[in-house]
């Protein structure tokens, strides 16, 4: 039975809410993007549609809000008061976030679903592309304002860098991840930014 306020709002129980946000993982493994249903997310939780409606107003915002929720939070690196405390901190993050037990599983779908529909690349973008991208933004102009970077970096190349190593070893390569591997990305990617702190 839906609970509701005083003015008869429901209220949204957040035991069902996690119980439907691993239904939305589950699916995803089983079935992808494509093929996942509200119905099915639905029947996984154990709950009605209407619980589904009440919270997101269509399968793709779903999708998409579940898997910000989780991806997002990730990116949020805590400023270590250098260039490369927070670089390091950063790959390993990407690194954890690439290589969660429930995104990890759902990855190579969600960039293939991608390639056949772009308006879905375009959500992917808009709910977890950006704005983990602002949090490198944020790192890289603490680092400006601390002398680290020159004013004239390129933010957005500078970004692609602080991803792009753990996700060609990992994702393409199926490489292995040495136990300083992280280290040594640390290190590429200061040279690679001309950082005053190499």
């Amino acid at each position: 039975m839906t609970r509701r306020t005083p003015s008869g709002a429901a209220v949204l129980q957040p035991e069902v809410t996690t119980a439907i946000v691993d239904a939305v993982f589950d699916e995803l493994v089983d079935k992808g993007v494509g093929r996942l249903s509200m119905e099915g997310v639905a029947a996984r939780a154990g709950v009605g549609k209407s619980a589904l409606y009440r919270r997101w107003p269509s399968k793709d915002k779903m999708v998409m809000a579940v898997l910000a929720d989780l991806s997002v939070p990730l990116a949020e690196i805590t400023d270590t008061g250098s260039l490369r405390g927070d670089v390091r901190a950063t790959v390993e993050a990407v690194t954890g976030w690439i290589t969660h037990p429930k995104f990890r599983r759902v990855l190579a779908d969600l960039i293939a679903e991608g390639e056949r529909h772009p308006e879905r690349a375009a959500a992917v973008v808009d709910a977890i592309g950006g704005p983990r991208r602002e949090h490198a933004f944020a790192t890289l102009r603490r680092a400006i304002d601390r002398g680290e970077l020159p004013a004239d970096v390129d933010l957005e190349l500078a970004a692609d860098l602080f991803a792009a190593p753990m996700y060609w070893r990992m994702i393409v390569r199926r490489g292995p991840v040495e136990d300083d591997y992280l280290d040594r990305v640390t290190e590429m990617i200061l040279r690679a930014l001309g950082a005053t702190t190499c």
